[in-house]
């Protein structure tokens, strides 16, 4: 049994939430998620909020939210360590039995860290002091249990601003019991051991001492995150590099390092090829066949196939793997869903593909505009099939949910690479928030699909692991594809992945439980995008749109 422990640095409640909630719902392996979170209150079905609840939440900068879980109300926020485990307990065990299981690992980990805490017997959680004059809450812990499988789990005060649990509220609805965290009890440490001792523990506890670790970036600064990070000119990214060697990438294969013969696609343009070339220049089309110079090209339009780029073909984000433009873009152009929908009539497309510039400029992300590409689709073209790969659109739950309320046949949303490369191939996004999209997508029923490249620095069992992941929110399809360096101002190339080891992920993928997996060097998110769907909804009737 293995313990899939994940440091996923801060994250919003509700993208935590929505990734606990699938691995809780769709997971068969043991996970233990450690992360930050930005102000906010949660609290339970049984919270007396009228008592304990001592501030507007607006007022201080933080969110309130209502959740499935024991307790009365508490805070997150940043300096405070966050542990969600989403394990298997046997059912003779309890949710009594596992709140101490959590209490015992949070005391192991204060004790190795040079702080003795307990327990009191009148309420849960972990307190210093415990049995002095003077009891101390270090740690909160509320937890959910329904059919052997658990969420939620336990806050250790590490650097914590105590004001939130001192003044804004009444920690736990326990009045009359003071609060504290371990650097006002004289520990100092950085958040980086506390993970690294209690992740270590944990995973003799949930795991059997197997563990597979992995982890974001652990810095970030105001500027790492932002859209417009490339940079341009001659030499190499700068910024990009530095960031590759932060996470433990140092060197990687000359632009002009020659190709393995599996990495050169006969390309024929053909006549479907020209005639399709056609069609999408009189439309004033863009695809990102073209856009991304997709190797695949000739094979997918000579199939009579294409992946359409709407909002435009410039993107407010400069991922550093992306050959498609980063600069300021135009208004979304109000009849480019009528003119995608003509496109793929006159093509008889029976599974169209639909992806996007990331529009962060917009303020649903585009998503209105997608949306209304597909209900275009469906109007001419009543049996497609309807895939859409979309942005992140920043986690906004409510724009997701505009394109949800449409029923895309296949919801793609593409993580692209492992954990711990996230912040340089792709600083303007994250590993966390990809999940949560995937998460919400399929709890709102959807097939939901994900992507990664290989070959920009990761090792083989970090993309079995990120397979895990995916496999635990449930995710139906997956593509594994050869990274291929597009100019000199993107990301080096790692290594060649030979075919072999695609072949070996899409096998693990499957025995994981993902329903498909497309793996091959030349393998793109829309590559087989037909095919790959076959395989998880083809019990759906064609133009039936679940």
């Amino acid at each position: 049994m293995i313990l899939r422990t994940r440091w996923l640095g801060t994250v919003p409640y509700g993208e935590a939430l929505a990734v606990q909630e699938a691995l809780f719902e769709h997971g068969r392996e043991q996970h233990l998620l450690l992360l930050e979170h930005p102000h906010v209150f949660t609290y339970g079905p049984r919270a007396d909020l009228a008592t304990n609840l001592r501030c507007d939440p607006a007022a201080v900068g933080a969110d309130l939210v209502g959740v499935q879980r024991g307790g009365d109300i508490t805070y997150h926020g940043p300096g405070q360590l966050v542990g969600y485990p989403i394990v298997d307990v046997p059912d003779r065990i309890g949710a009594a039995e596992h709140v101490r299981n959590v209490e015992q690992l949070v005391i192991d980990t204060l004790a190795e860290l040079g702080i003795s805490a307990g327990r009191l017997t009148e309420h849960p959680g972990v307190w210093v002091d415990a049995a002095g004059d003077n009891p101390r809450k270090i740690c909160a812990i509320g937890v959910r249990l329904k059919h052997g499988r658990t969420m939620h789990g336990f806050a250790l005060n590490v650097v914590t601003d105590m004001a939130y649990l001192r003044e804004h509220i009444v920690a736990c609805g326990i009045a009359g019991r003071p609060v504290t965290s371990m650097v006002e009890e004289g520990v100092d440490v950085p958040m980086r051991d506390v993970v690294d001792t209690l992740a270590r523990l944990a995973g003799g506890r949930w795991g059997d001492g197997v563990a597979d670790r992995q982890e974001v970036a652990w810095r970030h600064r105001p500027d790492d995150l932002s859209p417009f990070s490339r940079g341009a000119g001659p030499g190499e990214p700068v910024r990009l590099v530095s960031r590759l060697a932060a996470a433990g990438v140092t060197t990687g294969l000359g632009i002009s390092a020659r190709k393995p013969v599996w990495l050169r696609p006969k390309v024929h343009h053909g006549r479907e090829v020209l005639a399709l070339r056609r069609t999408v220049r009189q439309l004033g089309l863009v695809t990102v066949c073209e856009d991304a110079g997709c190797p695949n090209l000739s094979e997918c339009w000579a199939d009579g196939t294409a992946t359409f780029m709407v909002l435009g073909e410039r993107c407010t984000r400069a991922c550093g793997f992306c050959l498609v433009d980063t600069s300021k873009p135009g208004p979304p152009a109000i009849d480019e869903p009528e003119r995608v929908a003509a496109a793929i009539a006159s093509m008889d497309v029976d599974h169209a593909v639909l992806t996007m510039v990331a529009r962060d400029d917009l303020p649903d992300g585009g998503m209105a505009h997608v949306a209304a590409c597909v209900e275009a689709i469906r109007r001419r073209r009543p049996g497609a099939r309807v895939e859409t790969l979309i942005s992140d659109v920043r986690g906004s739950a409510d724009a997701l949910a505009t394109l949800f309320a449409v029923r895309p046949d296949v919801l793609n949303h593409n993580v692209e690479t492992v954990a711990r490369l996230q912040r340089a191939v792709r600083p303007s996004a994250g590993y966390a928030r990809s999940l949560a999209v995937l998460a919400r997508a399929k709890a709102a029923g959807l097939t939901t699909k994900s992507g990664l490249i290989a070959g920009m620095g990761e090792t083989d069992d970090e993309v079995e692991g990120c397979l895990a992941d995916l496999a635990g929110i449930g995710v139906d399809i997956v593509t594994i594809g050869q990274y291929l360096r597009p100019t000199s101002h993107h990301l080096p190339v790692a290594r060649w992945v030979e075919p072999e080891q695609f072949a070996r992920w899409a096998r693990r993928g499957e025995e994981l439980g993902i329903g498909h997996v497309e793996a091959s060097p030349l393998t793109r998110s829309s590559y087989h995008a037909r095919a790959a769907a076959d395989h998880v909804v083809a019990a759906v009737p064609v133009g039936v749109h679940r």
